[in-house]
This record gives structure tokens, C-alpha cells and sequence, in this order.
């Protein structure tokens, strides 16, 4: 029988897969677009429906649609193979991994978490009639998966332990706490709570955010699940599993704050709805771990974005923070106007004086950040021009300076000065004075990451592949490889010792060796051995052109500083270098 992802390969093309993400255009025997992994303005993103690959010249990235899935969503290699056997309509039970590694079995711990709290909820009355006034449809709290943490000290703690979970499994999921005296039993972290869970890319449960339900005036409101190795707070957001085919299809995002607000937008019709409660909103497209962060991945779906915070001032310097982050990303961000002292989920749920067709409106009247941001100072200001002055500066400038166009600036200048009656030569004049990075995007440099964003770069890619054959190759009784052979190569490509290559991926062996088997292992014997050579041989091939281009980009970076300097001996000898790089690259290719 074929493995799950030559089944995959069978029923989904490239061109069906990378289609449903982005828009693609014709190009004789290919396809074409922007490539979604990095800014640009001329398609240099060219799809292959004969290979079943992808190549962009402009970044390097390329691959299949696994490889695709997995760049564009943000997901693992497992990630992406559930998304896409999901839409294959390919069952994944029989192909499960002959050993569980630590990130299985917290994704499995975390789905456990869900399904009981769940289960809690159905057999407590009192907080499903509270759900209920709050405006939530059965359905609803359904398709979230709302539930809720039991007000005991161990109760899910003890569920878990009977389902042969571990106490270090436990912690390590977030679940639950060791106290500081280690000699008393663990506790559960979430106690007394509504429990909304947080789901990656692929609808995996990654961690939870919980409501307290009675407060006590001890407990926080929310509290929100840890980082741990399956949940990164700044790469995902709370909805955005459900979300991103609505904001492909709207071509526009709506933020909001918390999960009631999210949960009731959907249940009136706008799916396209994301909240930051229980994540944390990046201030850049890619992490340095070289991880999408939840606005890249927001942005790839659509630049266009609408937040949609309470209208109170923690509410004004959330969309202020969240709205230079987003133009600091090329974003066009708008900000719905709430009503005074009320929340979005409010205003839903309120038949009276709102409900579906108000929030509706608030969405559809929604104005340009600089716009609105503009009239509150104006209004807040009464009439004090010296402090409309300072506030328009201090606050509204920055975003201008954020804003790509050159005429945008213009058109939002002249707007600026209008409404203040300030000069616009004087509103030029501080302009020029704001550093080149706004605060958000220092530490980060979101600016430049998104000019050269790439999230996995091709040769690391390249590499990943080749040490997951390499590993996989090395845990069956008959090898039909050189591992130690391909293993020398790989260092003498890379100038590093193969050992230590395999060394920086200790953490993720068992995730190479399940990438490797999927891909080989459901292949008839002398098919998947011709394969799997034919793919060391161009992959390492690959490797080393990659490398080679790698080092011509140093070099010409050399050169171009030589020139600069006026050092004309250095920038004959950088050149040659150049010239002999480039040698090797097209030799590499025969």
C-alpha cells in the first residue's frame, strides 16, 4: 500500500494546493504569483504542475505542496500532513509513528484536556446558562470546544494520571504545577474556569486560556497556558484555525480582544474574526527562530485588517500598539469604532441596542488608523492646540512613518494639517526627525525581516531532508545507503564536521525519521530504494549549489564594500573570488 503521503500526492496537485492559498496566473507550461514567503512587486514565484514543485527566484524557497503547507501555515512536517490528508479525504490512524515522541504525546495530552473539560461542561448547569446569557449558541460553544476546569485542586490531574499520562508530560503540557514544596502532590493549573482552547494552523490543541467563572477577587480574570514545546504565544492566535479560509476569502481580518468577542462574531456571520486573548502579538513576520510569527501568517492571508478593540483607554493603546506593529508590516489597518463602555462581544449579544446588524455596521464604517487615532486626540485635546501639537507628534506621526507610500504619507500629511492647522512643512520637519524604527520593531527589525523574509530558507530545508533519510536509514537492520558516506559529504559541503550537523538536531530526530518513513517507506521495495538514492543524489547537489550561493552573496556584499572604500585591489581579487564561485555553481549544475 502507498504511504499516506504518496496518497496525498495521488489526489491533491500542486497547482490545486498552492491555488487555494494564492492567486496564480498562467506562464506557458507553468504557473506564476508573488511569492507569499517574501514583499514583492513582480511574480518571481513559479509553480511546476509536471514536477509538483515550487520555486521562488527571489528567496530560494521551494519544494512540494508538504513543503508548501508547511512554510505558508507556519506548521511542522506532522502538522502539515494532517491538514492535508484532512483535505485529501486520506486516514492518517494506521501510519502513526512506531515510537511517540515528546511532542505526540503533548498534543495528545492537550486533546485529552480538551475533551474533559468539555465533558465538565455538559454536566455543569450553572455555566452553560451563564454562556447562554452572554449570547452563545449551542453550536457555538460546540464547534470551539468550550469547556470547563472543575474547581478542585487535582481533579483533572487525577484524570489524566489514570490515562497513563506522566507527571513530567503533565507539567511539561502546562496542565498542571509542582509546588514548591515537592514533597505535596501537583495541582492543576486551571482551576474554576471557562476553558477555550487554542488550536494551531491544523486544529491541533496547543494550549488554553481560561475564564474564571466566580470571581473571588484572588484569581486573575484569565489565565493563560505557558509556553511549552507546542505553544509559542506569538506564533498563533486564538480563531485563527477557523478564521484563515473566511479572511482568504473576504480578503480582510478582524481583531478583537477576547474569546467571547471572537466566538460571537462568528456565530454572526463574520468568520474571519481573530483574537490576541491567551497569545501574544509579534511585533514582526518572522521570528528569530525563524518561526512564522501569528501576524505574518495573518498578513500572508490578507493585508488588510480590521481591530476591533473596547473602546476604553486600555482598549485605545492596545489597537494603538497593535496598529503600528501591523503598518510597520505593510498591513492597510482600519479601527472599528466600539461604542462607549462596550466590548464587541457586548454588542453582539445586546438585541436591544445592538446586536448582529450593529456590529455589522461598526465593521463597514470602520476608519484608517491614522484617521482615527487623529480624531481622538483632536477630541481629547479640547481645543488645546500646544497639546494637539505634542500628541500628533509623539503618537500620530509615527504611524505616517510607518506607512510604505510615499503618497499615502503625502495624502495623510495633508490631512493631519488640515484638521490641526498645523503647516505641513512643520509636520515634514518632525517626520524626518523619527528614527528609521518605530519602538515595536527595534529589537526585532520587523521592517527588514520583512524585506528578506523567507520562513525556512532552502537550505535548510535541503538539510533537514537529507538528515531525516540519513537517521531513518540508520534505524533499519538493512541500510541500502552510505550514511556515513553522505554524512562526510554534507560536512565537506557545509566545511563543519558531519557529527556535529547531526548534533544541532538531536531535539528533533524523531520528527525527521517519521518525515522520512511517510515519504519511503509505503513504496514497493526497489521503487522506494531507486527513490530514495535518486532524491540523497539531488538533494546533496542542492546542498552544495545552495552553499555556493550562499558564499557568492558574501563575497559580492565584500565587493561592494571594496568599491565603496575605493580599494581597487581588493575589488579585483573579490571579483575573481566572485568569478570562481560562480564557476563552480554552473558545474555543480551538469
Amino acid at each position: 500500500m502507498n504511504s499516506p503521503v504518496q496518497q496525498i500526492k495521488e489526489r491533491l496537485s500542486i497547482e490545486e494546493v498552492v491555488s487555494s492559498y494564492i492567486k496564480l496566473e498562467k506562464a506557458g507550461a507553468n504557473l506564476k504569483a508573488k511569492c507569499p514567503f517574501h514583499n514583492e512587486k513582480t511574480p518571481s514565484f513559479f509553480i511546476s504542475p509536471g514536477r509538483g514543485s515550487y520555486y521562488c527566484f527571489g528567496c530560494g524557497a521551494g519544494g512540494d505542496i508538504f513543503t508548501f503547507v508547511e512554510e505558508f501555515e507556519g506548521l511542522d512536517f506532522r502538522g502539515a500532513l494532517k491538514l492535508l490528508a484532512e483535505k485529501a479525504g486520506v486516514k492518517l490512524e494506521q501510519y502513526n509513528p512506531k515510537v511517540e515522541d515528546e511532542k505526540e504525546k503533548l498534543y495528545r495530552i492537550m486533546e485529552e484536556a480538551t475533551t474533559y473539560f468539555e465533558n465538565n461542561l455538559k454536566e455543569n448547569a450553572e455555566v452553560l446558562a451563564y454562556l447562554r446569557t452572554r449570547g452563545l449558541e449551542e453550536r457555538s460553544i460546540k464547534d470551539f470546544r468550550i469547556g470547563y476546569a472543575i474547581l478542585d485542586w487535582r481533579r483533572l490531574y487525577d484524570h489524566l494520571k489514570a490515562k497513563g499520562f506522566s507527571d513530567v508530560e503533565i507539567e511539561k503540557a502546562g496542565l498542571a504545577k509542582k509546588p514548591e514544596d515537592r514533597s505535596r502532590a501537583m495541582y492543576d493549573r486551571f482551576r474554576g474556569r471557562i476553558m477555550f482552547p487554542i488550536a494551531d494552523s491544523s486544529g491541533r490543541i496547543i494550549a488554553f486560556s481560561g475564564r474564571l467563572f466566580i470571581d473571588d477577587g484572588k484569581g486573575a480574570k484569565y489565565l493563560n497556558s505557558p509556553e511549552t514545546p507546542i505553544f509559542n504565544k506569538s506564533a498563533v492566535l486564538y480563531g485563527l484555525d477557523r478564521a484563515k479560509d473566511s479572511i482568504r476569502k473576504n480578503n480582510f481580518s478582524i481583531l478583537v480582544e477576547g474569546q467571547m468577542d471572537l466566538v460571537l462574531s462568528h456565530q454572526a456571520g463574520y468568520k474571519n474574526t481573530i483574537a490576541t486573548s491567551g497569545t501574544a502579538l509579534a511585533d514582526s513576520t518572522i521570528s528569530k527562530e525563524k518561526i512564522v510569527t501569528n501576524l505574518g501568517l495573518v498578513r500572508r492571508l490578507s493585508s488588510n485588517i480590521v481591530l476591533a478593540f473596547d473602546a476604553d483607554r486600555a482598549g485605545f493603546n492596545a489597537a494603538n500598539r497593535a496598529g503600528r506593529i501591523a503598518l510597520s508590516l505593510g498591513m492597510d489597518v482600519k479601527v472599528a469604532e466600539m461604542p462607549e463602555g462596550v466590548d464587541p462581544a457586548d454588542l453582539i449579544s445586546d438585541k436591544i441596542s445592538g446586536g448582529p446588524d450593529a456590529w455589522r455596521e461598526v465593521i463597514k464604517n470602520s476608519k484608517h488608523i491614522i484617521e482615527f487615532v487623529l480624531a481622538r486626540v483632536l477630541r481629547d485635546s479640547k481645543g488645546d492646540m500646544r497639546k494637539v501639537g505634542r500628541e500628533i507628534k509623539s503618537v500620530i506621526l509615527p504611524f505616517v512613518d510607518a506607512l510604505e507610500s510615499s503618497i499615502e504619507k503625502s495624502h495623510f500629511l495633508k490631512k493631519i494639517s488640515d484638521l490641526s492647522s498645523i503647516p505641513g512643512s512643520a509636520l515634514e520637519d518632525d517626520l524626518r526627525k523619527i528614527p528609521i524604527q518605530t519602538e515595536e520593531v527595534i529589537e526585532s527589525g520587523g521592517e527588514q525581516v520583512l524585506k528578506n523574509e523567507v520562513v525556512k530558507f532552502r537550505k535548510d530545508y535541503i538539510l533537514r531532508k537529507l538528515l531525516g533519510i540519513i537517521l531513518w536509514q540508520r534505524t533499519l537492520k538493512e541500510q541500502i545507503l552510505d550514511t556515513d558516506g553522505i554524512l562526510k559529504e554534507i560536512g565537506q559541503i557545509l566545511n563543519v564536521a558531519g557529527n556535529e550537523v547531526l548534533e544541532k538536531v538531536k531535539e528533533n530526530k524523531d520528527d525527521l525519521i517519521f518525515e522520512a518513513e511517510v515519504f519511503y517507506e509505503g513504496l514497493p521495495a526497489q521503487t522506494g530504494d531507486i527513490n530514495v538514492k535518486k532524491d540523497v543524489e539531488e538533494l546533496l547537489r542542492n546542498l552544495k549549489e545552495e552553499s555556493l550561493k550562499e558564499e557568492l552573496a558574501g563575497k559580492m556584499r565584500e565587493l561592494n564594500l571594496a568599491e565603496q572604500a575605493g580599494d581597487k585591489e581588493r575589488s579585483s581579487q573579490i571579483l575573481k573570488e566572485c568569478q570562481e564561485i560562480n564557476k563552480k555553481i554552473h558545474e555543480n549544475k551538469k
